[in-house]
């Protein structure tokens, strides 16, 4: 029998158990995916049906996959299904933005963000059944030394937004700024920064997004 477990430098490694599949197979599985991400937007109309706390939980694990820094997995999911807790976040979320769209946007922030139809107020946050706000270690609880903790945040949320979006679910990825007030609301420790807040449900019957294009593969993409 195959030895699955080694000694490297002291510390116990095993064996990586991957799929073998077809390069045929494996084109047909990449196209499939390209078709599924191209359906993926952004919503801000969410509709209030409920989603079942098991569906965050296996969200949050599959997010925690994600490779980070040395492996110290520097996040703190906050998962809110409170409605009272969501309605305070959103009055505190509001407060930042109306000052930020009437008085520290520049014109040319204000002018990018029109054809989006954004503007101050944030009903998501009380409609989804979900608001999972992404919390960045800075250390660990026992102080110790974290590395990439922002690539690492960064990687998981992508993981996160594409579980979502393969469940049927959807999101937006919102950083409200200054972001600070959800670590007073949720009552996070000193060395946990706010990253990233993202409700999540299910689209409302009246959601719209925006007709907008992504950019070519010849644009964002070099063969060298």
């Amino acid at each position: 029998m195959e030895n699955k477990i080694k000694i490297i430098g002291n510390f116990e490694h095993i064996k990586i158990e991957n799929e073998v599949i077809s390069k045929e197979k494996s084109l047909e599985i990449s196209n499939e995916l390209r078709f599924t991400f191209e359906k993926r937007r952004s919503i801000r109309h969410f509709s209030t049906k409920e989603v079942c706390i098991e569906m965050i939980q296996n969200l949050i694990k599959i997010a925690s996959t994600a490779p980070s820094g040395a492996n110290k997995q520097p996040w703190t999911f906050c998962a809110i299904q409170d409605q009272n807790l969501k309605k305070e976040i959103r009055i505190a979320v509001e407060k930042e933005e109306k000052e930020s769209y009437e008085k520290r946007m520049p014109e040319t922030w204000l002018n990018d963000l029109k054809p989006l139809g954004t503007d101050w107020q944030k009903p998501f946050i009380e409609d989804a059944p979900w608001i999972l706000v992404l919390f960045a270690q800075t250390t660990g609880n026992d102080k110790s030394k974290n590395y990439y903790v922002q690539e690492s945040c960064g990687i998981a949320a992508g993981f996160l937004i594409s579980a979502i979006h393969q469940v049927g679910l959807a999101t937006l990825t919102y950083t409200p700024s200054p972001m600070n007030f959800l670590k007073k609301i949720l009552n996070r420790p000193d060395n946990e920064k706010p990253f990233l807040l993202l409700p999540i449900g299910f689209p409302s019957e009246d959601c719209y997004v925006p007709n907008i294009k992504r950019k070519s593969l010849e644009e964002v993409c070099l063969f060298l």
